[in-house]
């Protein structure tokens, strides 16, 4: 299963360079990932970073390959993926936020809330974005906050959360 880390936002300079947005933590640690699998509409390819700088909060990549502005810009709307075997593993009771996208959201009583359909990182915790689907109690989005042993009482991986979180909340 690949995993998207960010995006190429399009060129950088003359020379083929790239601007690269990372949902990684830190931002520059997309580097260490090379090589990667740039993915668009179905079209796939591999690429190495030959070299990299930070310019503000903005990374700066050359690309194996990317001589000029064109190619560069030619780029521009690519998600950047690696396989999810390459990533670190994890303590056990934590998970990458990819791994809960799609499980079920269930409370205490039973009742289904719908499936997580992303996160938000607001700063004090993450929030999971919970929207209905054919099996949920109501037709409402939810923002349930990820606090473990609080709010969220039980992560069952590939199958559901456990959350403390009334239906009517």
């Amino acid at each position: 299963m690949d995993v998207i880390l960010g995006e190429v936002l399009g060129g950088y300079g003359i020379k083929g360079w790239v601007r690269v947005h990372s949902s990684t933590d830190p931002a520059a640690g997309i580097i260490g990932y090379s090589p990667w699998t740039l993915q668009r509409a179905g079209e796939a390819r591999q690429v190495s970073v030959l070299a990299h700088k930070l310019h503000g909060k903005k990374i700066m990549v050359q690309l194996e390959g990317v001589t000029d502005r064109n190619q560069a810009d030619s780029l521009a709307g690519f998600a950047i993926s690696v396989a999810s075997s390459r990533l670190p593993a994890l303590e056990e009771g934590t998970y990458y936020w990819f791994q809960l996208e799609g499980l079920a959201v269930k409370n205490r009583q039973g009742d289904r809330l719908g499936i997580v359909d992303y996160l938000i990182e607001t700063g004090a915790n993450d929030v999971l974005v919970v929207k209905p689907d054919g099996q949920s109690v109501d037709d409402r989005e939810r923002l349930i906050p990820y606090l473990m042993g609080r709010v969220v009482l039980e992560v069952q991986p590939d199958v559901e959360i456990l959350v403390d979180w009334e239906q009517d909340y």
